[in-house]
């Protein structure tokens, strides 16, 4: 259940008695709930009706949507104050977009302009395309498939940290014969909002 601190109480008198263990976060508690979420896989995730209008909860429900892992997870809306519940319905299979070639997209992904920067464990590289769930990389230095690194998105208005796994790569040559690493990268505790923003600033 996720909700503001002072409704938290309400929404769960509200559910009544829930079979199995109960999980309550506040709203200022979203990227915490979400990286719960994924490593739990609940059956239902509760949201609080005025925090799933915020950005930040379109983005944990946007975020819940996109994974396949998580398609057993029920998300319903419910007020604190009434009887209104709401599941919110999923996208039907056909508008779900394509797998790239290597099978590791989930989300749609957006070209991003050359010299975008991306620093993998603190090494400085560059973003292909990106995703809110995941994004594909060129790097000087060698990545491995199933590696876990830690990401940062970085440009003059934000500095986007997180942890993700490496699905695959390529060794390369660039043009000017110095070899290079291209690599797919699946986020894991991303804030979906704050890499949609860094995408629509940078995406072509």
């Amino acid at each position: 259940m996720v909700a503001a601190p002072d409704l938290l109480a309400a929404l769960k008198a509200r559910a009544g008695d829930a079979s199995g263990e109960v999980l309550t976060f506040t709203d200022a508690e979203a990227l915490t709930a979400l990286h719960t979420i994924v490593k739990r896989r609940p059956h239902v995730v509760a949201l609080e009706r005025m925090f799933a209008v915020t950005p930040r909860g379109a983005a944990l429900i946007n975020r819940i949507k996109a994974d396949p892992t998580l398609r057993q997870a029920e998300i319903r809306v419910m007020a604190h104050n009434s009887d209104y519940t709401r599941v919110v319905p999923r996208a039907a299979p056909p508008a779900a977009p394509a797998l790239d070639q290597r099978g590791t997209r989930r989300a749609q992904r957006f070209k991003m302009a050359a010299h975008t920067v991306v620093a993998l464990d603190g090494r400085s590289g560059t973003v292909i395309d990106l995703s809110t769930v995941g994004a594909q990389v060129v790097s000087p230095g060698g990545l491995k498939p199933n590696q876990r690194i830690t990401v940062a998105l970085i440009d003059e208005t934000s500095h986007v940290k997180f942890n993700a796994s490496v699905a695959w790569t390529s060794f390369e040559m660039s043009s000017a014969g110095a070899p290079r690493y291209r690599a797919g990268i699946n986020f894991e505790d991303a804030d979906p909002g704050a890499v949609d923003a860094f995408c629509l600033r940078h995406r072509i």
